[in-house]
């Protein structure tokens, strides 16, 4: 048994938050109504007219936590991963969230920038590095570590596996899973 709630995965790219979300879903598909909404695909559909400025950045965010809180006030686990990197924006769509009556958590996948560049899954990094891209999260322009997330998670020293166990205590500790 589920209620719905949104559980907003914020962090670098390369944190771990998409695959930690899809971990959680996989863990919970059985007995809840579960959906990730992946920042990456989003962008690729509902936010498809935007690109990376800060205003797009912010709207992408806004845009996806609609959603989000649209899915959760219906009953859905809504997982998100997305880097979300100002603040001020994160706290809108908690604000949105708490308006409507739509429990939102914030879980800051920390891994530490150097780690995420590291691993570089999808070569933004090297992109960045070498002049190709710019504006890119943590390295040209700023992210905005959360104050006081519900829960921290680095991935430097633990596993997938660990790390979604990790969100399922908080979800039971809320009461938000049986």
């Amino acid at each position: 048994m589920s209620l719905g709630a949104t559980v907003w995965f914020t962090g670098l790219s390369g944190a771990g938050k998409s695959t930690i979300a899809r971990a959680v879903a996989s863990l919970v598909s059985d007995e809840v109504d579960v959906e990730v909404l992946d920042g990456d695909e989003l962008r690729a559909t509902i936010s498809s007219d935007l690109g990376f400025s800060p205003h797009d950045r912010d709207v992408h965010v806004l845009r996806v936590g609609f959603v989000a809180e649209l899915l959760a006030r219906h009953g859905t686990l809504v997982l998100v991963p997305v880097i979300a990197p100002y603040a001020d924006t994160r706290d809108s769509v908690r604000r949105h969230h708490d308006e409507h009556g739509s429990t939102f958590v914030q879980v800051h996948v920390s891994t530490p920038l150097a780690e995420c560049a590291r691993r570089d899954p999808k070569g933004l990094y090297d992109k960045a590095s070498s002049g190709q891209l710019t504006g890119l999260t943590g390295v040209a322009d700023r992210y905005d570590e959360p104050v006081e997330p519900d829960l921290r998670i680095d991935t430097t020293d633990i596993d997938v596996p660990t790390a979604a166990d990790r969100v399922l205590e908080l979800l039971a500790e809320r009461k938000l899973l049986d």
